[in-house]
């Protein structure tokens, strides 16, 4: 267990719903999924912004980080890439480079987690760094090429179903600790054994 990490991300008995709990894809007013990943990805670069700030409660704000990002994450491979995959085989070599850049980025986020004193300012905030330029090198990309394919090629009633879908997975994982340090270890783990990383 890394010390620091007490935000968990599991609900609290009377919180708030995972959809308010959670800003990106649970605020959006789009069911459109291109607009719920874009969402989601403007919350993770607010997020980052706030872990930049020694003032903010950083341990808090990496749970928050790591839930949110392994939900994301895990809800486009469920329901997302697959789909895509249909829709736009001639991007498959793009969909499976994303899937390998969630492992990379699942990795950069296992070495942040790890970092057992958020107050070891050096260490903490080169571990940030080395995810943020994972995660940003993915977004980019992914929003370049994995979602402009689903506006050419998946249709407005077929997005926004796709939308519903990933937000289930994505909420339905938030409900539980997905950004927990051992998850994420072992999502590590078997993206060694499938030669992701």
């Amino acid at each position: 267990m890394t010390g620091g990490r007490a935000h968990s991300g599991a609900r609290e008995q009377g919180a708030a719903p995972v959809s308010q709990q959670y800003a990106g894809a649970s605020t959006a007013d789009t069911e459109d999924v291109v607009g719920l990943i874009l969402a989601d990805h403007r919350e993770f670069e607010r997020l980052f912004r706030l872990l930049r700030n020694r003032e903010e409660d950083r341990a808090a704000l990496r749970g928050q980080l790591a839930d949110l990002l392994v939900a994301h994450a895990e809800a486009e491979e469920q329901e997302v890439y697959p789909a895509l995959r249909r829709k736009a085989p001639e991007e498959a070599e793009e969909i499976e480079h994303g899937s390998e850049e969630h492992s990379e980025g699942h990795e950069a986020l296992l070495e942040l987690l790890e970092v057992a004193d958020v107050d070891d300012h050096d260490t903490f905030e080169d571990k940030l760094e080395e995810l943020v330029e994972a995660l940003n090198h993915h977004i980019d990309e992914e929003e370049r090429d994995i979602l402009n394919a689903a506006r050419e090629n998946v249709g407005d009633d077929e997005r926004a179903e796709l939308g519903r879908a990933f937000l289930a997975v994505r909420n339905r994982l938030l409900e539980g600790t997905p950004g927990d340090v051992d998850n994420v270890g072992r999502l590590v783990d078997e993206a060694r054994e499938k030669g992701e990383l």
